[in-house]
């Protein structure tokens, strides 16, 4: 089955895969820029492995994007803590990690090289790691089988297969079983995610399978130290605004309306409007609806905190949305209606009531915030109303979703240790 499925990758997949990228190119700058930096990959490697000595352990992280790194990040920490003098490899799939990570502990920061046989080859010849270690989702068949190949270990953490994944669907699993049982450990999220796993893998030399956590619940909470110490302040205190973060078009067809409504209800009730694409026309768009609305805006343009008094603030800057939440009493998180929801913990280590759309099961935090009654999920703009409307009026009700949100995330503190303890040992 392991020849067939590498038989189907190499010649169907691979190759139909690499077609759509390229038509996608001509369209999208984002895969042009991706294009480009993994033309460079392997040259990148080939000055990297002329610093290398005998005695240098090479460990190889690989994350999608910056938000996978937030994973990777503590985890990396950790390890350079034990294993002082070890050479780190970080690869991404995408601009957003490659050009937004700046981390001290790394010392190679590449594009994951294409995921052909050759090129592959090339990179683990060039880099020899001690072991491959991958965040969450993004794995490569070709990668993973050239490892396996050369008895390097590779490891999966942070791994989450959610109900109804198509990874156990019959015939497909048989391809995803080839990959996922060349792992020699995968680390699952929480006991739903290791039962499917261990559906997928299980027989002989199955990989080493542990419920260990997700260490980006240990950096949220790490960056958010800070900001903890100067906002000691009840969220009762702060000013009455919701702050609507990594924004998709998507999600402006079923939020913009119900939320204008709700300023026009609530006149103490202010909004700051974060895109995920701060692109003009994104901006501009947002800036004429509520203007016509008759809410006077202001962008905010630096990355200062400084948030003007009006009642709408538009972000045109990166980088801001983690602090901004500590301006807040209430989030909408982005992303729900089309890719995924982007990052609930952070405006709930903020003390914030979150809302988000329904793609949001393949995350584990948004489930945690709905059973704790800190998170909500939203459907329709009558949803949306009608939960702003109860946390903008019954002060208890918004204190005790306010607290749920905030314990989610003290309740999962600690999985970064535990996976460094178990890269290390296992």
């Amino acid at each position: 089955m392991n020849l067939i499925s590498k038989l189907i990758y190499n010649f169907i997949l691979l190759p139909l895969l690499m077609i759509l990228t390229l038509i996608g190119a001509l369209f999208n700058k984002k895969i042009r820029t991706g294009i480009s930096g993994r033309l460079k990959s392997i040259d990148s490697l080939k000055e990297f492995s002329k610093q290398l000595k005998p005695r240098n352990i090479c460990y190889w992280f690989h994350a999608a994007s910056y938000g996978e790194y937030e994973q990777i990040r503590p985890v990396l920490a950790g390890l350079k803590e034990v294993e002082l003098h070890a050479k780190i490899i970080v690869s991404f799939f995408s601009p957003s990690g490659y050009n937004n990570v700046h981390d001290d502990h790394i010392d190679c920061k590449i594009y994951l090289p294409f995921d052909f046989p050759w090129t592959i080859r090339k990179a683990m010849k060039l880099t020899r790691p001690k072991k491959l270690i991958f965040a969450a989702y993004d794995i490569w068949p070709n990668l993973i089988w050239s490892a396996h190949r050369r008895k390097i270990h590779a490891t999966l953490f942070a791994a989450r297969f959610v109900k109804g994944t198509k990874k156990l669907k019959p015939i497909i699993r048989n391809f995803y079983r080839s990959v996922y049982r060349c792992f020699k450990t995968i680390y699952t999220v929480d006991e739903s995610d290791y039962l499917r796993v261990q559906n997928l893998i299980k027989g002989q030399n199955s990989p080493v399978l542990r419920v260990l956590g997700n260490p980006r619940y240990d950096q949220v909470k790490y960056k958010a130290d800070k900001f903890t110490v100067a906002h000691t302040e009840s969220v009762l205190d702060r000013e009455r605004r919701i702050v609507a973060g990594s924004v998709h078009l998507e999600d402006e067809i079923v939020i913009m309306d119900a939320l204008a409504e709700i300023l026009k209800k609530h006149e103490d009730v202010s909004l700051v409007w974060v895109p995920h694409d701060p692109d003009d026309s994104y901006i501009s768009r947002a800036e004429t609806f509520f203007s016509n609305h008759g809410f006077e805006c202001k962008r905010l343009e630096k990355k200062k905190v400084k948030i003007p008094n009006v009642r709408v603030v538009l972000v045109s800057v990166v980088g801001l949305l983690s602090r901004l939440y500590w301006h807040g009493q209430i989030a909408y998180i982005g992303g729900g209606f089309s890719t995924g929801v982007h990052n609930t913990m952070e405006p709930a280590i903020a003390r914030l009531p979150v809302l988000f759309g329904p793609r949001n099961e393949q995350f584990h935090a948004t489930g945690e915030l709905i059973k704790a009654g800190g998170g909500f999920e939203v459907k329709t703009p009558d949803d949306i109303k009608t939960i702003l409307d109860k946390l903008l009026l019954d002060k208890d009700y918004f204190l005790k979703c306010s607290f749920a949100a905030t314990d989610v995330i003290h309740q999962n503190l600690g999985s970064a240790t535990r996976v460094v303890r178990g890269i290390i040992r296992d």
